[in-house]
């Protein structure tokens, strides 16, 4: 099968009678086999950077290239590339086998050659009983599963997957994300995966790409966004539940929650400028909490407002302490709101108040002025603990 590089080279898209670009000079190579996934959050221009690599969206400005030819300006049909959309778009009166086979029929490719790759597909996704049926006989999933029969019957040089999951129930959703990852490590195509739901980007993808506005904020793979956003909106997205962020009085090398203070590391509070007037904006997770003795040095009360059980983990919702920084200053997530993730064999009551330490190593720190990253160090976070909860 041939494989591709993808590079998008300073790529943009402007539609017509908008100030802003809908995508804003996207620079990203993808590897060869690698399964890439583009992630943000409604509108942030991920869809309309996969339908430029596919030729349905103009490039105002750049270039795209895969392998090493230019398309940018190349008929879709003649980009060498399939896409797999959200809305399955399967032929009602055809069957399965001939859905699947449509797009090579159409370039006339003799029905022999058609009908190996048909069966060859349908027994890698598990649908070889279901060949001479209509997509009416069919399930979602199934359908989904038929969707990308089609793709991979084309042996595309690049898969283009268009949140092809968002019309599935959640359990099936898991399921069948597994199973496209899984597929997609065995045909080894280079793969673009568009999805606004950063479990299935962390779960899924070699490396994830977050966009927002139209603007690429990171690529890395899920453990380096996970450990070192680069900045405040990474941080908040990726992650679930949330990333605490807010926005702290720095004195001394400490940021000031209430009463309390949490040191800082010294190259951090050395990367911070005039421009962020002697505050930081503070991340961490609600794994990154430890709870202990009311007058453990770095401790500060959380007060519990709910508490979300889940079996194998429970939530805290709750309230930090204030003023968190001075008033005049945009305080970042929610203000005084925090959650805490604490063993679910001890469980404390709404009202009580829980004392929490933020673990060596896990604070995130970033610049109150730019939002971008200012702790140089890397976050050790504990292997086992999964990345999208």
């Amino acid at each position: 099968m041939a494989m591709a590089t993808v590079t998008y080279d300073k790529a943009s898209r402007i539609y017509p009678g908008t100030e802003r670009p809908a995508v804003d000079s996207l620079d990203l190579e993808i590897s060869d086999g690698e399964f890439l996934v583009l992630v943000g959050p409604s509108g942030c221009g991920k869809s309309t950077s996969l339908r430029m690599l596919a030729g349905l969206e103009d490039v105002d400005k750049g270039a795209i290239f895969v392998g090493d030819r230019d398309v940018t300006h190349v008929q879709p049909k003649d980009r060498d590339i399939a896409m797999v959309f959200q809305s399955y778009a399967l032929y009602p009166h055809m069957t399965v086998a001939d859905n699947m086979g449509f797009a090579l029929k159409i370039a006339k490719v003799d029905k022999a050659t058609i009908r190996e790759r048909v069966e060859a597909a349908a027994k890698i996704l598990d649908l070889t009983e279901y060949l001479d049926r209509k997509p009416k006989a069919l399930s979602g999933g199934q359908r989904q599963r038929v969707a990308m029969g089609r793709a991979i019957v084309r042996q595309p040089q690049v898969f283009l997957m268009d949140e092809p999951l968002s019309n599935l129930d959640a359990k099936l959703r898991v399921q069948t994300r597994t199973q496209i990852a899984a597929l997609q490590r065995r045909l080894g195509t280079t793969t673009v995966y568009v999805t606004h739901d950063q479990v299935e980007a962390l779960t899924m993808g070699d490396r994830i790409a977050v966009l927002k506005d139209g603007v690429l904020q990171q690529v890395g793979t899920p453990r380096e966004m996970y450990d070192t956003p680069q900045n405040v909106f990474v941080a908040g997205f990726i992650g679930s539940p949330a990333m605490n962020l807010s926005t702290f009085r720095v004195e001394d090398g400490y940021a000031l929650i209430g009463d309390s203070k949490i040191q800082l590391r010294r190259d951090t509070v050395a990367n911070m400028t005039e421009a962020d007037g002697g505050d930081v904006i503070l991340g961490f997770r609600p794994e990154s909490l430890d709870r202990v003795a009311p007058n453990t040095p770095g401790a500060f009360p959380v007060e519990v407002n709910v508490v979300e059980e889940l079996g194998s983990d429970a939530f805290v919702y709750g309230t930090l302490p204030t003023p968190l920084a001075t008033a005049s200053k945009n305080v970042v997530g929610g203000g005084g709101d925090g959650i805490v993730r604490v063993d679910p064999r001890d469980v404390p009551a709404k009202g009580d108040t829980i004392w929490v330490t933020i673990r060596e190593g896990e604070q995130h720190v970033f610049s109150s002025a730019t939002q971008q990253r200012i702790s140089t160090h890397v976050v050790k976070t504990d292997a086992s603990r999964t990345l999208a909860g």
